[in-house]
């Protein structure tokens, strides 16, 4: 029940983000400090943060009503949050700035990725 939840909630989180960025990437301009200079560019923040994370949302969607993908996604979720995790905190470390974007996908990734592996633990 409790990966059901957590799934669900994913789907929740990452799937409308992901459908939102895919249609306006400039809002990640002032969310995020992200921008474009070209259309490759803004194709770019589309693919990686409308496509890709509206992809893991619909897994963790799918998972949620059947439970053979449950731990696929699960260790979807644990590995794609790990590197979205260590990667924006080797940035913090170089570039010795947190913005309040940046401490809210921390605190996202980092929780993200502990639930998953405790349900991943908790299962086998």
């Amino acid at each position: 029940m409790a990966a059901r939840i957590f799934l669900g909630l994913s789907a929740l989180v990452w799937f409308p983000y992901g459908v939102f960025c895919v249609f306006q990437p400039g809002y990640l301009a002032e969310a995020a400090g992200v921008v474009s200079q070209s259309a490759t560019g803004t194709i770019e923040l589309r693919a990686m943060y409308g496509g890709l994370q509206a992809a893991l949302g619909a897994l963790a969607g799918a998972a949620f009503f059947r439970a053979e993908l449950r731990r696929p996604a699960l260790l979807t979720l644990a590995f794609l949050t790990a590197g979205l995790f260590l990667a924006r905190l080797v940035g913090v470390a170089l570039d010795f700035q947190v913005s309040a974007y940046t401490a809210v996908a921390l605190g996202f990734e980092l929780s993200s990725l502990g639930i998953a592996s405790w349900l991943l633990r908790r299962r086998e």
